[in-house]
């Protein structure tokens, strides 16, 4: 726990020993993705009785009916596409209690233009359905991420990045960017309702448990880890040298969690954007054996023959039958491979050209100083999906 988490929790138990009775709900949260990574952190965290602005009321959205390893999460689960005007009206409006959003979500599309009107219309639904409905609306948080400074996936490579290391001052780079787009509209939103706040929280690459995540980094590569398993492959390193011995860092996904809630409830946090790391920096050379340790696979490694570019995108494309087979042998939970890996993010990820790094001196300098050591999050999330048997 950290220091600004334990401070936190002691006053609000100081608030409740100063009432007679205690309100049975002091916020109320919504959560839009609730079964993403950083959906599903919140979720498990904020009904806890010691969550700083608690005790918490939580609803939580996804278009995706409720999993199962979420029926024990103290949430009123609703199923909603929020790419549905009518729908996220009829099922988001009547919710009049909501104090904080907490916005966790977006949709892929092939191209970035597209990117921006797709999610900047799903945003607007939500905002338009709550924002007028909900009187007791105090802040919304925002969830973007570190393409905010490197650019659009389709962009990377092809602009020059900002200077590293990141900080939340950078100006915007001259490209389309839908976090651009979801900023400009909240911006506009909260200007249209007094007292309403908001803050914007920036990860890197996140360590978290979400099976059916459109950027689940650590997931697909726990299912790497067990294809080679199963077929006695060795577990090759699908990335160039800079990432394998460059410096990198990442974003535990309770930890994201953690800063969105002290963005939400701390007065030092409000109309800021924040850059959200573990605080730690680690090569990949030394996380690859942890891994394989995991899997137990002896052999792993990066290729040595020059930086010959190794697609996961390309080597698995085939391997969907091979899932099948580990699914079925292993009794795991049924996935398609389709839904459990995407390997067009770890292409993308582990073929960048720098290390690319963030510095959290604005969110430590502004009260919130946890940290994550990001060998141990990566241990403790490889034994979450191992015991949700989304993976041997």
């Amino acid at each position: 726990m950290s220091w600004w988490w334990a401070r936190a929790v002691e006053a609000t138990k100081k608030t409740f020993e100063q009432d007679d009775v205690p309100p049975k709900y002091q916020s109320v949260a919504l959560i839009i993705g609730v079964t993403g990574i950083v959906g599903s952190s919140l979720a498990e965290i904020l009904p806890f009785a010691d969550t700083p602005g608690g005790p918490w009321k939580v609803y939580g959205v996804a278009r995706r009916p409720r999993p199962i390893w979420q029926a024990n999460h103290l949430i009123e689960y609703i199923q909603c596409d929020i790419s549905n005007e009518q729908e996220t009206h009829e099922k988001l409006s009547i919710l009049t209690d909501v104090t904080h959003i907490f916005y966790v979500t977006w949709a892929r599309k092939s191209a970035e233009a597209e990117n921006c009107l797709v999610n900047g219309s799903m945003l607007q639904n939500v905002l338009n359905a709550v924002i007028l409905n909900a009187r007791n609306l105090q802040h919304i948080c925002l969830l973007t991420g570190r393409k905010h400074y490197m650019g659009s996936f389709e962009s990377i490579g092809n602009i020059a990045p900002n200077e590293y290391p990141l900080h939340e001052d950078l100006p915007r780079l001259n490209v389309i960017n839908f976090y651009y787009t979801l900023e400009d509209l909240l911006f506009d939103q909260v200007r249209k309702k007094e007292g309403l706040t908001w803050s914007i929280h920036r990860p890197g690459m996140i360590f978290g448990f979400s099976p059916f995540s459109l950027m689940n980094t650590l997931g697909t590569l726990c299912v790497y880890a067990a294809i080679c398993k199963h077929q006695g492959l060795p577990l090759i390193f699908p990335g160039n040298h800079v990432a394998w011995d460059g410096y990198c860092d990442a974003s535990d996904a309770d930890l994201i969690a953690e800063h969105q809630i002290w963005a939400a409830v701390d007065p030092n946090a409000k109309n800021e954007a924040f850059n959200c790391s573990n605080g730690d920096v680690f090569k990949w050379k030394h996380l690859w054996n942890v891994l394989a340790e995991q899997f137990e696979i002896e052999n792993y490694g990066i290729e040595e023959e020059g930086d010959k570019r190794l697609s996961l995108a390309e080597m698995m494309k085939d391997m969907g039958p091979i899932w099948d087979e580990i699914v079925k042998e292993k009794q795991l939970f049924p996935t398609r491979l389709e839904e459990v890996a995407t390997w067009w993010l770890l292409d993308v990820v582990f073929q960048l050209e720098v290390s690319h790094l963030d510095t959290m001196n604005k969110s430590k300098e502004h009260g919130f100083v946890g940290f994550r050591n990001s060998k141990k999050s990566l241990v403790h999330w490889i034994d979450k999906i191992k015991a949700y048997k989304i993976v041997p």
